[in-house]
């Protein structure tokens, strides 16, 4: 994003603090507090990631002295969290030093020290959702923190509302011993991409005598989709009686055998797209690092036209999606005329790649003809 009404030193932090942290923090709103110069922007609203939902803090600068770091404000819901006071637990004392030293490192012309500050209250929010977490007078909640807290990365928190009973969320990182972004070739991401499970529990009431069963959800970072989506991850089913303690193993077992087995397709796909090159000759465009989509030029006699390739991540338990786009027939919007989308031809996903790729080829020569007949349609009547 354009830091444009920023002043330089503050515009600097902003830039470094959008492209260098750990955690997709976005901006949410900006406006400005100097008096003199309202045109001067020194106040905006942060957005950050936590347990898998987000936090909106307000950061305060003063542009007209502009040496001192910035205030904050924090969310309605959590106005007992005081970072800066003394009643914090020894079990705190790591995240209280990170954010004294980033306090008494502050220096308005380093770019890095807005993230130190940002990371080291973060950390402290942390630890301020695990103590009132730790507060629940519920048995269940009490057991569960015991037996997961020495995973690494867990985040918790309460939730209430007017309307809604309240509940504990946690979130949960899995296969943090895989680096799934080294196991793809030519990786295009920035940030390390991750896999949670959110894991909500009803507070019980003192009426209830029996826990119902937590929540479930696996969420992935967005950028994942490409390789393997979540989504198509059937989770185990949660016993009764049983404890996360218990559950995760079996999950992170699947979970990895399925990543493994999505970059494993990426070779599938793009053998099938060589295949594919022997009927159709090279491709106009591919994807190179996930193999999702590709573009053919090819002809049917005097007609020419493309075949758009969209592959899922299921391939080939799931065949490709097919396009076709003429390159001589427009709409009356001027837009080259395009098929629906084709998903019902001959396939199994037991052929090798060869008879894949030759098969639907068969099935294209008819599909031309159709679509030329269509093409032909369209045109006439405009």
């Amino acid at each position: 994003m354009a830091f444009e009404g920023f002043p330089p030193l503050i515009a600097d932090q902003l830039h470094y603090l959008l492209n260098h942290s750990p955690d997709s923090i976005k901006i949410e709103n900006v406006w400005s507090g100097n008096k003199i110069n309202p045109k001067i922007l020194d106040r905006f609203t942060l957005v950050i990631p936590y347990c898998l939902e987000t936090i909106k803090w307000d950061v305060i600068y003063n542009s007209e002295y502009a040496f001192d770091p910035p205030d904050f404000v924090f969310g309605p819901d959590d106005e007992d969290f005081m970072p800066c006071t003394s009643t914090i637990t020894s079990d705190d004392d790591d995240h209280i030093s990170s954010l004294k030293k980033a306090l008494s490192e502050w220096d308005n012309e380093d770019s890095t020290r807005l993230l130190a500050l940002i990371q080291g209250l973060r950390d402290q929010y942390v630890a301020y959702q695990r103590r009132r977490v730790g507060q629940v007078d519920d048995d269940r909640v009490k057991f569960e923190i015991s037996t997961v807290l020495t995973r690494k990365g867990i985040e918790m928190q309460m939730a209430s509302g007017v309307d809604k009973p309240e509940e504990v969320k946690f979130a949960v990182p899995l296969v943090m011993d895989m680096n799934i972004n080294k196991m793809v070739v030519g990786c295009p991401w920035k940030h390390q991409q991750k896999i949670y499970l959110q894991v909500v529990y009803p507070i019980l009431r003192k009426f209830e005598s029996t826990a119902s069963a937590p929540r479930l959800r696996l969420v992935s970072s967005s950028e994942l989709k490409a390789l393997f989506s979540v989504e198509d991850v059937k989770l185990p089913p949660w016993m009764d009686g049983m404890c996360l303690a218990e559950y995760l193993p079996h999950l992170e077992e699947t979970l990895e055998r399925q990543i493994q087995e999505a970059v494993s397709a990426i070779d599938l796909r793009r053998s099938f797209i060589e295949a594919l090159t022997i009927f159709l000759g090279r491709p106009l465009e591919a994807n190179p690092t996930f193999c999702r989509q590709a573009t053919f030029l090819t002809a049917s006699g005097q007609f020419t036209f493309m075949v758009h390739f969209f592959f899922s991540t299921q391939f080939p338990k799931q065949q490709p999606t097919l396009m076709l786009q003429s390159c001589q027939h427009l709409n009356q919007s001027s837009v080259p005329v395009k098929s629906n989308l084709l998903s019902e031809y001959p396939w199994s996903p037991r052929w090798e790649v060869g008879r894949m790729a030759e098969r639907l080829c068969d099935f294209l020569t008819d599909e031309a003809v159709n679509f030329k007949k269509y093409c032909n349609e369209v045109v006439l009547q405009h």
